[in-house]
């Protein structure tokens, strides 16, 4: 049988809910500039916890996007992932109607899902009883939830699906979504990742796994990818959205397309539940494949966003897998962790940084690494520090790594 020939697939459109900013423009405003999202946490008391900082989202309304009714029985994951995806739909000028619902599908992924309920609940069945604990409660708490809502108020009916991959599920949504309609079975997509865990739980968890940083006096410089005095990441929350479309379907509505994705790479370590293997060698493969699905060359690439979590083993094994994979033009290449100025947003950290690597390749300029005050020498590329950088972005990756060995790369390029 004659296999159809591959769909080209473009950015359309984009949406964000971070602690840089709540919609597109705040965001990339604050990347460009420098900015840190970073500070002591305010949502709850956390004056127990050894972790006491995170990138929170801030003076958000979920109000702005649904009804009082529906926000109270969506967990604040899910509402970040429907203001985002409707944020983005909404740049992208893709109307959803009965002649195209069952064509445009929702690929959303998160790592946790609804944690603050299930906090919430535990407490209402400690205190009151199992009686008093909310009928909404499984719907609310559930990870696929996030598309299933995201869906329902965007009226998309063709595929939708979540992927739960800890950190990579962004990723691997937006992936997923890419080869969707690459091969024709929808016309567009909405995708990205979603993650609001920085709750007491949340935190206590990562804090017992003596992940985090404890630079509580210093919360905006705690985050800091590739550098020698990094202790650990900062949590995050928020989510990134991306409207992805065939090329023929963009331009027959007369769509700005922001860049066009090309190449979708993922492995597993399989090697330890939280660790990445010590050569790097599932990260590279990833970065091979999807550089190899591109049909891209080391030397074409312009810009790496990196996982850059500020763990002392993910730093210097990304670095690895990236000199593995790209050889010689790895030192050639400005890689940067937006992490170091949004904190670590687990499972909605691939969905805000393809957003950041498409908006890097749509107006030529690189985000910064904050705080590489003194780089680690086992990190010995350009990881762009303290500053944006102005120059043409003509291809880019963005890496996403998460426990249980999951590697994915996301390739992107100019559109042409």
């Amino acid at each position: 049988m004659t296999e159809l020939p591959l769909k080209r697939v473009v950015i359309t459109g984009m949406g964000a809910i971070t602690p840089l900013g709540n919609n597109l423009a705040d965001y990339w405003t604050g990347l460009i500039n420098g900015k840190s999202g970073i500070g002591l946490i305010t949502h709850f008391d956390a004056s127990r916890h050894a972790c006491r900082i995170a990138g929170e989202v801030r003076g958000f309304d979920p109000h702005d996007y649904v009804d009082r009714k529906e926000a109270k029985r969506m967990d604040r994951f899910a509402q970040f992932a429907v203001a985002a995806s409707l944020q983005a739909l909404q740049d992208s000028r893709l109307v959803i109607d009965a002649l195209n619902a069952d064509d445009i599908g929702v690929l959303i992924g998160t790592g946790v899902g609804g944690i603050k309920v299930l906090e919430d609940q535990q407490e209402i069945y400690l205190t009151k009883g199992p009686s008093r604990c909310s009928p909404f409660m499984i719907p609310m708490m559930i990870a696929n939830m996030a598309a299933g809502l995201t869906a329902i108020h965007t009226g998309a009916k063709g595929p939708s699906n979540c992927t739960v991959t800890a950190c990579a599920a962004g990723s691997n949504a937006i992936g997923d979504a890419f080869r969707l309609v690459q091969r024709g079975l929808a016309k567009a997509m909405i995708c990205g990742g979603t993650e609001a865990a920085v709750t007491p739980l949340g935190l206590a968890g990562f804090a017992s796994a003596k992940a985090l940083s404890t630079r509580n006096d210093d919360p905006t410089r705690a985050s800091r990818p590739f550098d020698q005095d990094r202790d650990g990441f900062v949590m995050g929350e928020g989510a990134g959205i991306l409207i992805i479309e065939e090329l023929e379907t963009a331009l027959a509505r007369g769509a700005r397309i922001y860049a066009e994705m090309i190449g979708y790479g993922l492995t597993c370590d399989a090697y330890h539940m939280t660790a990445p293997v010590p050569d790097g060698r599932g990260a590279t493969r990833a970065i091979e494949l999807a550089i190899k699905d591109a049909g891209l060359t080391p030397a074409e690439i312009s810009y790496i966003n990196a996982h850059g979590t500020s763990t002392a083993a993910n730093d210097p094994t990304e670095t690895k897998a990236i000199k593995k994979a790209l050889g010689e033009s790895a030192y050639q290449i400005p890689v940067s962790s937006t992490k170091s100025m949004t904190g670590h947003l687990l499972g909605g950290s691939g969905g805000i940084e393809a957003v950041a690597t498409v908006m890097a390749i749509a107006n030529d300029r690189i985000p910064p690494t904050l705080n590489l005050d003194n780089p680690d020498p086992d990190c010995d590329l350009d990881y762009v520090p303290y500053e944006s950088r102005q120059q043409i972005v003509n291809a880019a990756l963005s890496n996403s790594f998460g426990f249980g060995g999951h590697n994915v790369t996301l390739a992107f390029r100019k559109y042409a």
